[in-house]
């Protein structure tokens, strides 16, 4: 089944991984590192996207809420409906800090920092 706007409801984790992350004036900040899971509920917790570093040196990394990702086939990539501003102020986290406290810790600052309705109520 596709969604409204023409893209498939499933997709594999491995499809996902690797693919460039636009914001809203199109500039590419980083690229999908991660999917964090929510055993629990079946959901997905968040993707986790790689910001600025250079050869893996000096990487932050981000929990963008998934609802928030936007596949553009003519990028080849997602879009984020947030700033460049809003992204640089946006809690960054080391790998470890992301799947802490089974990732909630990170989770609920995302969704509360981009304003998502949160998909566990």
């Amino acid at each position: 089944m596709t969604t409204q706007t023409g893209h498939t409801e499933a997709i594999a984790a491995s499809r996902v991984i690797g693919t460039s992350v636009y914001n809203t004036e199109g500039t590419h900040i980083g690229d999908i590192e991660d999917v964090m899971l929510d055993k629990l509920s079946n959901g997905i917790m968040f993707a986790v996207i790689g910001f600025g570093g250079f050869l893996g040196i000096g990487e932050k990394y981000h929990a963008i809420p998934w609802a928030s990702l936007d596949y553009d086939e003519d990028k080849g990539g997602y879009v984020v409906p947030f700033t460049k501003e809003q992204l640089k102020a946006a809690p960054a986290y080391s790998i470890d800090e992301l799947t802490g406290a089974d990732g909630e810790a990170a989770r609920d600052a995302s969704y509360s920092y981009y304003k998502v309705e949160p998909y566990w109520h």
